[in-house]
């Protein structure tokens, strides 16, 4: 009890650890003299270590002092999130496994590729699922042996403005099934995108997790009166002293150079700008030119005609957060998003939108693409209106209410990393699981989270450890008010010419994938924005007002 007093008392007394050694260094060379002069004869004391009785004490003070070694180093086992971050990139990593290549033509190629209707049929019903095999070849004719192509499968009736995803099956030997649910008649026509051949995913799955430096952020400290810029990031890779901006529980950190003689909790603001860095060679970068890029494998194929064949609409349970949304989740006809997993209410009227949102608390977590729900909100929903000035600040928390209905609506981005070329305030800067810690949540509470494509550029470690974080803060919301109604909204797709190594939708498929993953367990409802934006054709980061128009639609038939 006594060591453990001492020992204690030199945690308090000494925190650096540099100096607790020093000390029991110091302590042990103290006891050794003492007991030495104290000897009657020196020489004696000095033979006699060789007996076995003084080296038995001897080891006894080596014991009690590597057992302060330990104590002043101690080794920190990894936590529950590490190990979860580390599962999840080693399933990731197994399926995306390395695919070098020494030339373009031995990559695949969408020409050379075949595409067959399996078991064709005279005629098709709405309901009917058609699957088409897909045998991939290289630009030499080749078949493909292993594969990993990124693909993008819809079918669509432009007349009926109809679309919907299709189901992609890899086999892993050169060979895909892609599986379509007829879910109307009239005339349809597939199509079958090579977003990335194999070589490529797996370029842009090693090059992503290399490093955190294509993007450089510049915070803004606040001088006096004058400002002074410093380099900010994930991670520095700089000598200079740093300002650290931790969340030890949740295990989130941010960095800035320290500027001279300013503090650092004097960081107002912060812009991003892109680094001249690649991590793909000359030959991979050949795969991503813009001719290379969404390619369609299925030209030559005529379409289809799909009969109603009196097939009545089963009926489904009301749309309720903890349904399993499947893939495809539903199909746009005539510029309507219809489920195909739950009954749907239409909320087209102002009045059935804003008795649905009577008296409730709804907070938006994330990107800008959940603040365009707020901009739609106000543009349709006339009795909402703006708290403050927000409207036209782009980044800042954006509050609209309606008093007389005791509605708040209210969205705020999220934290690091937020990349864009504006400024954007830091002074409230929170990290969503910290947002979440602080909503009390009732019946008429929700909350509708989005994350992912600011997460793009960087090694998916840092996504991982977010979600994670996220979900610990929606269970510990359960626990404290399990009727808080709480909604995902994944990742929408985005512009395929973009640059591909920092913003491909390669990237957000597998975040998507991630997001599943970690959330497969808990009560929450599912917006497939990725889903939506397959079947109506848009490859806008920010979609267009149909589209917000889909989402708003399913979030009010979770709430309502």
């Amino acid at each position: 009890m006594t060591e453990k007093l001492c020992i204690h008392r030199i945690f308090v007394l000494f925190p650096n650890a540099i100096a607790r050694k020093s000390l029991v260094l110091l302590i042990f060379t103290i006891v050794f003299w003492v007991i030495y002069l104290a000897s009657e004869d020196h020489m004696k004391l000095f033979f006699s270590l060789r007996n076995p009785a003084p080296l038995i004490q001897w080891s006894i003070f080596k014991e009690y002092f590597s057992l302060s070694e330990a104590l002043l180093n101690p080794v920190v086992p990894a936590t529950e999130t590490e190990l979860r971050v580390k599962e999840i990139l080693e399933k990731l990593d197994r399926l995306i496994p390395p695919r070098p290549f020494t030339h373009v033509n031995t990559t695949t190629s969408a020409t050379h590729s075949t595409a067959t209707i399996l078991n064709p049929r005279d005629k098709y019903c709405v309901g009917d699922q058609l699957e088409v095999l897909l045998e991939v070849r290289d630009h030499l004719g080749r078949r493909k042996e292993y594969g990993g192509d990124f693909l993008r499968a819809r079918m669509f009736s432009p007349a009926l403005k109809a679309g919907a995803s299709g189901k992609v099956t890899d086999f892993n030997n050169g060979t895909y099934l892609v599986s379509f649910t007829l879910f109307w008649e009239g005339r349809v026509s597939l199509s079958v995108l090579l977003i990335h051949p194999s070589e490529g995913a797996s370029a842009l799955w090693r090059a992503r997790n290399q490093g955190y430096d294509r993007v450089i952020f510049v915070g803004q400290f606040a001088n006096g009166t004058s400002q002074v810029f410093s380099e900010c990031g994930l991670t520095l890779n700089t000598s200079n002293e740093l300002c650290q901006y931790l969340d030890a529980r949740d295990q989130e950190a941010f960095y800035c150079e320290r500027p001279q003689h300013v503090p650092c909790d004097a960081l107002t603001h912060m812009t991003t700008r892109t680094r001249n860095i690649s991590y793909l060679s000359k030959e991979e970068w050949n795969l991503f030119h813009r001719s290379n890029i969404g390619v369609e494998m299925m030209k030559n194929f005529i379409s289809i005609e799909v009969s109603p064949c009196n097939n009545s609409e089963n009926i489904r349970e009301k749309c309720q957060i903890g349904m399993k949304s499947p893939f495809p989740s539903g199909y746009a006809l005539k510029g309507r998003w219809i489920t195909a997993f739950c009954k749907q209410i239409k909320f087209s009227e102002i009045k059935n939108i804003n008795d649905c949102l009577e008296r409730k608390r709804i907070y938006l977590m994330g990107d800008s693409t959940l603040r365009q729900w707020i901009h739609y909100l106000k543009k349709v929903v006339t009795t909402l209106k703006y708290f403050g000035h927000h409207g036209t600040r782009t980044f800042e928390t954006h509050i609209l209410l309606d008093v007389e209905r005791h509605i708040l609506i209210q969205w705020k981005k999220h934290s690091y990393p937020f990349v864009t070329l504006k400024v954007f305030s830091v002074k409230d800067e929170n990290y969503i699981s910290r947002e979440i810690d602080r909503v009390a949540g009732d019946k008429d509470t929700a909350i509708v989270i989005t994350l992912g494509q600011h997460f793009r550029p960087f090694p998916i470690k840092t996504f991982i450890r977010r979600a994670i974080n996220i979900q610990k803060a929606i269970k510990r919301l359960f626990l404290r008010s399990p009727e808080t109604k709480v909604i995902l909204k994944t990742e929408n797709t985005r512009e395929i010419h973009s640059n591909a190594e920092m913003f491909s939708d390669f990237h957000g498929y597998i975040q998507n994938l991630v997001m599943r993953e970690i959330f497969a367990d808990l009560n929450v409802g599912v917006i497939d924005a990725w889903d939506m934006a397959v079947a109506y054709h848009t490859d806008n980061i920010h979609p267009p007002d149909y589209v917000i128009e889909s989402q708003i639609d399913m979030f009010l038939n979770y709430i309502c």
